[in-house]
């Protein structure tokens, strides 16, 4: 039986050359692998239906897409497939950390932070331009852990969320678990934003997230399983590397993500579950379990 349209599966990111022979089985030149192979992303079955309506391209949070590219995921995607982009991390990060890719602006407060126009011109613009707006899923904007307090964070998301367009959809990720409650809620809720339920190293279970924000934010949902918890990223990387099978069932995971799937389908929103290799070590077997528990 199939499930309900409103849930749309997919991993992280599309470009792991260690899923060849499980979802892909053509062969591609290295260069063109994370070009190219979107399209037999997209056709992978899994008990005679596509396993994957949709895909996160984490790529965008060091650089805005062009509209060429996005043609290019146009020219390869079905008619119902969404792509989930995250956010250029110029509009997310209040202060760049001290990282040697950020040269003379490392250790820096960065003036971009929640630039609405910024965002709407650098940032919106390409997806405009390539007519990319039926196929994107909800823009996601990753908040790495900072110093900001909950007051000044709110206050600042507000201000962002009044000023962009309101014709793509928008969901959060933060990092800092004490910003779960009733103010975040409150900002999200105003905007029709989504929170990410994110399974990651430093946050709570998916389903004390919940607890914490009471209800939904908007007509729609994103979970992202990222790594275990109480793990850190590199831990996750060593565990789950090379990526070709289950290295540990997350139970809680499995059972949070699903119970959460299920009150957004009976709420009548959109589910959005995107699935990392470093969460159990295969996502498309994570993601084919999660529909089997369906």
């Amino acid at each position: 039986m199939s499930i309900s349209p409103l849930i749309r599966f997919g991993t992280s990111t599309w470009t792991y050359e260690g899923w060849q022979g499980q979802v892909y089985h053509k062969l591609y030149a290295k260069s063109a692998f994370a070009r190219e192979s979107l399209g037999e992303y997209c056709q992978y079955l899994y008990n005679g239906e596509p396993l994957f309506r949709t895909v996160g391209n984490d790529s965008t949070f060091y650089r805005p897409p062009t509209a060429n590219q996005l043609r290019r995921y146009l020219n390869q995607i079905p008619e119902d497939f969404e792509m989930c982009f995250k956010v250029w991390e110029e509009i997310t990060i209040p202060s760049y950390a001290r990282q040697e890719r950020y040269g003379t602006k490392a250790g820096q407060p960065n003036p971009k932070f929640l630039d609405a126009a910024l965002f709407n011109e650098l940032v919106l613009a390409p997806y405009r331009e390539a007519k990319f707006e039926p196929h994107a899923g909800p823009f996601i904007f990753e908040f790495q852990r900072h110093g900001m307090s909950l007051e000044e964070f709110c206050s600042r998301l507000d201000g962002f969320f009044s000023q962009v367009p309101k014709d793509f959809r928008y969901a959060v990720e933060i990092r800092n678990a004490g910003l779960l409650g009733a103010d975040y809620h409150k900002v999200l809720e105003t905007h029709g934003v989504a929170h990410v339920y994110n399974h990651w190293s430093y946050m709570p279970p998916l389903a004390e997230q919940h607890t914490r924000m009471e209800t939904f934010t908007a007509p729609f949902t994103v979970l992202r399983l990222l790594t275990p918890l109480k793990i850190s990223y590199e831990a996750a990387k060593k565990r789950a590397e090379p990526y070709d099978k289950i290295v540990g069932e997350l139970p809680e995971m499995r059972r949070d993500t699903v119970e959460l799937v299920k009150k957004a389908v009976v709420e009548n929103r959109r589910a959005y579950v995107l699935v990392n290799n470093r969460a159990e070590g295969n996502a498309p077997i994570t993601v084919e379990a999660l529909v089997d528990q369906l």
